[in-house]
């Protein structure tokens, strides 16, 4: 996994990296997935197997929640799991 989305979206969920990703691997995105999985999330997810690494996610975020896997904080080395349950286990298995 290239790229991960930490908790420090959780409350935020600012679309502004959905925007700038060119192969859609940020969910759930209220343009790509509708309002309801949307809103249902507690933050985004960053799909590790469609992410290509351009990093043109990372500056856009403003609240700095996301990371490179290999400069992941240690606090938030468990985003790792939870960027890839979503796809494997929760509602990105829907998507």
């Amino acid at each position: 996994m290239p790229h991960v989305i930490t908790s420090r979206c959780i409350g935020t969920k600012d679309q502004s990296c959905v925007l700038v990703c060119p192969v859609d691997c940020i969910h759930p995105a209220q343009d790509l997935d509708g309002d309801e999985a949307f809103e249902s999330a507690e933050q985004l997810y960053i799909d590790p197997n469609v992410c290509i690494d351009c990093g043109a996610c990372v500056p856009e975020c403003p609240v700095e929640a996301i990371f490179m896997v290999e400069d992941l904080p240690v606090e938030y080395e468990d985003a790792i799991a939870i960027n890839e349950k979503y796809f494997t286990e929760g509602a990105g298995k829907l998507l």
